[in-house]
């Protein structure tokens, strides 16, 4: 399978190209700044564009069967992360609608998960002020994915863990729907390595298409 992996340069997404090249599959990894992409995956084509503009993305995602969209939200000087976002999910759908490219899973976030009936972890008092616009504007992305805006579109959001970071592959997890999943000690956590082997698991088998998924020890 050729895959194309936006944000390939980030934490996520340079796990998800690492994961697929090592089963086999041709990567292409999109980036804003190839310079970011430090970790080379054998074989991959390293191809630069912009997440927020639909032409730019359609032409680096041009003949690829199945599209990873592990674009982060940007901090810094300057950096607007919440609008980062939604801008960069309407040119994914709108870039892969004109490539002609269908299925595509987006890396999401955990804020929109349930952690009782009614409530989301984001609305939690818990949860870090720092934090809640970016969560907020993940859920939007996902309220726009099940809007209808992307029914040409074979998407699957795939939510982490409340506590994602990088760690040791393990390839044991769980796979639910819209709660937050805990272990038994309450917590909700898991590597970065095995979100990314949770991916490709769901491009090669896709088992979940339209539906957002939570993955977790």
């Amino acid at each position: 399978m050729k895959i194309a992996i936006l944000g390939a340069g980030g934490t996520i997404g340079q796990r998800v190209a690492r994961e697929a090249a090592e089963r086999g599959h041709e990567v292409i990894a999109v980036t804003r700044d190839p310079s970011r992409f430090r970790s080379p995956v054998d074989g991959a084509r390293v191809v630069q564009a912009e997440a927020t503009d639909a032409s730019s993305v359609a032409a680096a995602v041009h003949g690829a069967d199945a599209v990873v969209s592990a674009v982060g939200p940007g901090f810094g000087p300057g950096a607007q992360p919440d609008d980062m976002v939604g801008r960069s999910a309407r040119a994914l759908i709108d870039g892969l609608t004109e490539a002609g490219v269908r299925r595509v899973l987006v890396v999401g976030g955990a804020g929109s998960l349930e952690v009782a009936p009614g409530m989301q972890l984001v609305d939690t008092p818990e949860f870090p002020e720092g934090w809640k616009g970016v969560a907020l504007a993940h859920r939007d992305v996902l309220d726009l994915f099940r809007s209808g805006a992307a029914d040409a579109l074979e998407w699957t959001y795939v939510s982490p863990a409340a506590l994602i970071e990088p760690g040791e592959r393990t390839g044991e997890f769980r796979v639910g729907g819209d709660q937050l999943l805990t272990d038994g000690n309450g917590e909700s956590r898991i590597s970065a390595e095995d979100y990314a082997v949770a991916i490709v698991d769901e491009l090669e088998n896709g088992r979940f298409v339209r539906e957002r998924i939570g993955v977790a020890y």
